[in-house]
C-alpha cells in the first residue's frame, strides 16, 4: 500500500470561505486502488507554505506519493508548480504531458494547464488542476501508470519494458 499526501491549495478553502470537494474526490479515487491517505490538507496557495508542506511529507511522514490540487493556473496567486519546482529533485514531465493530451480531447484550456510533476526523495509529486471534473478525468487517466512508476521509484519492481495493452 503506498502512502499518499494530499494538498489542496486554496486561498478560500485555507480560512473557510470554500468547501474542498477537490481534494475529497482524490482520496475517493485512490482507496480503492490500494493507496492510503496519511495527511491531507487545505492550505493558501503560498509559495513557502506549499514548499513546507511538500518537504514535510516527503522528509517527515516519508508519503510515496503527493498529489496537489489546485494553483495551476494562470492566476497571480497560482504558485504550486513553482513551489513543486523547489522541492524536486528530478523532474517527471511525462505525467503533466499525458494529463493534458488527455484533457484536450475534452477541452482546449487543458493546455493552460501548467501542472508539473517531479521526484523528491522517495516520493513522486503531482500537480492536478483544482476543480473536480478536471481532478476526476485527469488522476483516471494517470493513476494505473503512476502505479508501475512508484513500484519502479520504490525498487518493488526494476520491469519498465513490459508491454502494456489498454
Amino acid at each position: 500500500m503506498y502512502k499518499v499526501g494530499i494538498i489542496t491549495a486554496s486561498d478560500k478553502g485555507s480560512i473557510g470561505q470554500r468547501v474542498d470537494t477537490s481534494g475529497p474526490l482524490i482520496r475517493e479515487i485512490i482507496t480503492p486502488k490500494g493507496y492510503e491517505v496519511i495527511k491531507y490538507v487545505v492550505i493558501p496557495d503560498e509559495h513557502q507554505i506549499l514548499v513546507d508542506t511538500m518537504k514535510e511529507m516527503t522528509d517527515d511522514l516519508k508519503v510515496n506519493l503527493i498529489l496537489t490540487t489546485g494553483g495551476t493556473g494562470f492566476s497571480p496567486r497560482d504558485h504550486t508548480p513553482e513551489a513543486t519546482l523547489e522541492v524536486i529533485d528530478r523532474v517527471v514531465p511525462g505525467i503533466p504531458e499525458a494529463m493534458r493530451y488527455y484533457s484536450l480531447q475534452i477541452t482546449p484550456r487543458a493546455m493552460l494547464s501548467r501542472a508539473v510533476a517531479g521526484i523528491r526523495k522517495n516520493t513522486l509529486i503531482i500537480n492536478l488542476p483544482g476543480s473536480p471534473k478536471a481532478v476526476k478525468e485527469n488522476l483516471e487517466s494517470i493513476i494505473d501508470s503512476v502505479s508501475h512508476g512508484l513500484d519502479i521509484l520504490l525498487e518493488y519492481d526494476a520491469e519498465c519494458g513490459v508491454e502494456v495493452n489498454d
